[in-house]
């Protein structure tokens, strides 16, 4: 082998590039890249897009789904927004004038239970800037609140900031304060930074010894996708039938784990942004009255633990897609298929950059069929060189 000045990658940096490409090629997979998503209707979480040609940022804000993106705007300038729930394809509608969707042109005037925010504009946060921000020089990472998904620097959400891998899912303080009860629960199970151990600690045992099922609470993304997967968990508020029962056979009141946490005077600032661990919304009350206050606040999906971006993630892992060769690395390797996988991956990070800059500078969406592409060319590139040494 011939010698290097390069350093060798250590192997746990190598899992952790290949955890945030998977995880960003997940959001593809979980969405349909060649039939519009339209006639499903408001898909409860898909992959959304806004093309700058034909709505651009002074128009009306509007979203297309991943396949539109591909078909119909293809060579337009297009922008990821991610993930967004209850989101219905926009594209050919009222909002795009004359342009029509090659895919369903017969569509409604327009989709009035979308949602909509700055983030159609292309900008984020309570900064309102674009991402990334050329007049920005702070390296900041961006976060996604899961209740109004609009993405915060980690300087603006007025909170000491945890490690990333222990974060799961985070809440902005607008959308606390429009959910008031949140608060309540983070007294309880939200996760605070290292210099609050202490309490972090008191927090986990009681989240620990609460009416999850699960008997630890993981602090890693890792961890908590294994859970999400494999897991059954019941309501907090589930009661049998000699519970909700009197001995005339008469219903009881059900008890609200929210006045539980409440009776207790546990108290929290209520400013920043919270973090919480990867069983929070299984800790939820679901009482009645408490199902009410969802809906009043609008935050009725949190009830769903299948509608956070990591259980999406997890359907994309679970396609076809989901197996490319660079999710293969496992500890059933052997030391020479490890050794292997680490000296090739310089060759295949410079492949996906320079696959990730064409698309770029063509204006073209990733998409999970070019994505393909790509991988089964450096997989014949392999077969050849490999053919080639046996000759």
């Amino acid at each position: 082998m011939a010698e290097t000045n390069t350093p060798e990658p250590q192997r746990d940096d190598v899992l952790a590039n290949e955890e945030d490409l998977e995880k960003a090629l997940c959001v593809l997979a979980g969405s349909d890249p060649e039939n519009c998503s339209y006639s499903r209707g408001y898909v409860k979480r898909q992959a959304v897009f806004a093309c700058n040609t034909c709505t651009p940022n002074a128009a009306e804000p509007a979203g297309i789904c991943l396949a539109c993106a591909n078909k119909c705007h293809d060579g337009h300038d297009i922008f990821e927004l991610y993930t967004k729930r209850n989101f219905r394809c926009d594209c050919g509608n009222n909002k795009f004038r004359d342009f029509q969707c090659q895919l369903i042109p017969a569509k409604d005037n327009e989709n009035v239970k979308n949602l909509y925010s700055h983030n159609f504009s292309g900008c984020y946060c309570t900064c309102d800037r674009p991402y990334p921000d050329p007049d920005d020089q702070v390296n900041d990472e961006m976060i996604q609140c899961v209740v109004c998904e609009d993405w915060f620097h980690t300087r603006h959400l007025h909170c000491t900031m945890v490690e990333p891998e222990e974060l799961l899912e985070m809440v902005c303080e607008a959308c606390m304060n429009k959910a008031p009860f949140l608060w309540t629960y983070a007294a309880q199970f939200a996760v605070v930074s290292e210099k609050d151990e202490k309490v972090d600690v008191e927090g986990e045992e009681r989240l620990q010894h609460s009416s999850a099922i699960t008997n630890e609470a993981p602090s890693t993304s890792l961890e908590c996708k294994k859970q999400e997967g494999a897991e059954t968990r019941s309501l907090p508020c589930k009661r049998s039938h000699d519970e909700m029962t009197d001995s005339s056979g008469k219903s009881k009141t059900t008890a609200c784990k929210l006045k539980d946490i409440q009776a207790q005077n546990v108290e929290r600032p209520r400013r920043g942004a919270v973090f919480w661990p990867c069983s929070w919304r299984s800790e939820l009350c679901t009482c009645i009255s408490c199902k009410r206050a969802y809906v009043a606040a609008q935050v009725h999906f949190l009830m769903d633990e299948s509608d956070s971006v990591l259980a999406y993630e997890n359907r994309g892992l679970d396609e076809p897609f989901g197996q490319h060769p660079l999710m293969a690395v496992t500890s059933s390797m052997t030391r020479v298929q490890q050794l292997e996988f680490i000296y090739g991956y310089k060759e295949l990070t410079a492949a996906i950059t320079a696959f990730f800059h064409q698309c770029a500078a063509e204006k073209k969406v990733v998409t999970a069929e070019a994505v393909h592409q790509l991988f089964e060319e450096l997989q014949a590139r392999k077969r050849r060189r490999t053919n080639a040494g046996y000759q």
